[in-house]
């Protein structure tokens, strides 16, 4: 564990949380101290939920630790029941509460609470959040669900949604209706949506569609195991995989496989001569496992572009996404340091990064064009819209999500290339107002205009000895922003091997024939 500004994953106990919160009629009852309590804002402001999360905590001070902190979690768990009457109570202990040592699972056990209390053991310094959500859903799982008789339609569960995933609630239903339109129902969504009693009626179903490998694949290779259930290996992101997941589900349940294409528009837009524009174009994929591997094959096979690079900050990935990364000549980048993420993304300069919020952020620094297509993610990417990433519809989402940062990175180059007419240089003002009135500063009178340096210097400094003049500095805003950070540094490379200390016009152009060779 190791302090850092921003983190792809919280500490385990907040994976359990996602899991508690998803789900209905369970507690999660947390030994943590008073600071440990934020977690509240995750789901309350980034997904807008519009109730808190079903835990209770201890939230121990500094004063307690010299008395009976033993007391404080017993007497906590106690009230819980009493207040909430869950159907199920699962006890753990934060990050820091796991230092003092209390056993809250044993703890728990002594009590004789009415309800089944599940313990978690989730090592705060060794694993992180997706660890967490998938162990204490294999925990409930374990503990609750029993084998029984099949139901006698072919019916199914979805496992793997939580709360504060990148677009589960929107996945349960595009996935719910694939299935159903090949006459197969839904006998429980779990985590999310479902109670400890439906956790119970699991076994019921024929077998499972395990939708997010992060959250719920040792829950599905227990009930395979132990309740003779399959699951599905395919996640149907993407047309293609799509057709592989429903191909797989007819194998499963010996339904016909039956797949409505009538709502797809990508592979219009494919055969168009629009498209034309974002063929090759070179992309660099980050973010957890299971998107990363869906975007490297919808960016490859799908839309024509050149996956530069590809990587993933949970570990428990890291083998299929380096394995792919591999069958596409690259190697993956696998950490969960985000600086080191930037500095592959710089080294490589692709024209746009599919990611997280944490490349959004670097796309910004770097004047990259950024999708977002895993978690972590922000406000902005829980939209209150339909807008799923799996099936037929997710194919639709996610072909706008990545085609219109590329298309309004094309309209932003118009611009720039057209920055000194009369309509759009910068003094004109908006066009729609009618007239173009100089720029005036906030007095009233003329804008200030940026004085030239001495000797018509840009008086910008690179690498501490090269010097961009004014007119290279003009010549090279026409340049796409996508590739200009490329050009910039190509060309400081050109100038400094040959010892020039001032870039003009026509070392930007000797750079440019330089490596074009």
């Amino acid at each position: 564990m190791k302090l850092t500004v921003w983190t792809y994953e919280g500490p385990p106990h907040v994976g359990a949380m996602r899991v508690a919160t998803g789900m209905t009629d369970l507690h999660y009852v947390l030994h943590a101290p008073q600071g440990d309590t934020y977690a509240d804002l995750l789901f309350t402001m980034i997904e807008r939920r519009d109730h808190r999360p079903p835990v209770t905590y201890t939230t121990f001070q500094a004063r307690d630790l010299g008395a009976d902190t033993a007391n404080l979690f017993k007497t906590a768990a106690q009230d819980a029941y009493d207040r909430f009457k869950p159907q199920a109570i699962i006890v753990g202990a934060s990050c820091t509460a796991e230092l003092i040592q209390d056993d809250p699972g044993g703890m728990a056990e002594t009590m004789g609470l009415p309800v089944p209390t599940i313990p978690l053991e989730l090592p705060s310094y060794q694993r992180k959040e997706n660890f967490g959500a998938d162990e204490t859903f294999f925990q409930i799982v374990k503990t609750l669900a029993k084998p029984m008789a099949r139901t006698k339609q072919i019916t199914a569960n979805l496992i793997g949604p939580t709360a504060l995933g990148f677009r589960h609630r929107d996945d349960i239903q595009e996935v719910t209706a694939l299935l159903s339109d090949m006459g197969i129902s839904i006998n429980v969504v779990a985590p999310m949506t479902s109670s400890p009693a439906d956790i119970a009626r699991m076994g019921a179903a024929h077998f499972n569609v395990l939708m997010y490998p992060e959250t719920a694949e040792s829950a599905a290779r227990w009930m395979e195991r132990e309740l003779d259930q399959p699951y599905t290996k395919t996640v149907p992101i993407g047309v293609g995989a799509t057709r592989d997941f429903i191909a797989e589900v007819a194998a499963i349940s010996g339904n016909e496989a039956y797949l409505d294409t009538s709502r797809l528009r990508l592979p219009w837009y494919s055969k168009s001569v629009d498209s034309t524009y974002l063929t090759g174009k070179r992309v660099f994929l980050f973010g957890d496992g299971t998107h990363v591997l869906a975007a490297a094959r919808i960016a490859s096979d799908e839309m024509g572009f050149e996956v530069v690079g590809m990587g993933c900050y949970n570990r428990e990935m890291a083998r299929p996404v380096r394995a792919k990364a591999k069958e596409m000549g690259l190697t993956a980048t696998i950490t969960d340091d985000y600086l080191e993420v930037e500095r592959v993304i710089e080294a490589l300069q692709p024209e746009m990064i599919l990611g997280t919020q944490m490349e959004r952020h670097i796309g910004k620094r770097l004047g990259i064009p950024c999708a977002v297509i895993s978690a972590p993610v922000h406000v902005q990417d829980f939209p209150a819209r339909y807008s799923p990433q799996m099936g037929i519809e997710g194919a639709n989402v996610i072909f706008d999500t990545w085609v219109h940062p590329l298309v309004m990175g094309l309209e932003e180059h118009l611009l720039h290339m057209f920055r000194e007419d009369f309509e759009f240089h910068d003094a004109a003002g908006p066009s729609h107002h009618g007239g173009h009135k100089p720029a005036t500063s906030v007095d009233g009178g003329p804008a200030p205009q940026p004085a030239a340096s001495p000797g018509g210097l840009s008086g910008e400094m690179k690498n501490g000895s090269v010097i961009w003049l004014a007119d290279a500095e003009k010549e090279l805003k026409k340049i796409p922003f996508f590739v200009r950070g490329k050009a910039r540094r190509n060309t400081e490379v050109f100038a400094a091997e040959r010892g020039v200390a001032e870039i003009s016009v026509d070392t930007l152009y000797e750079a440019k024939a330089h490596y074009a060779r």
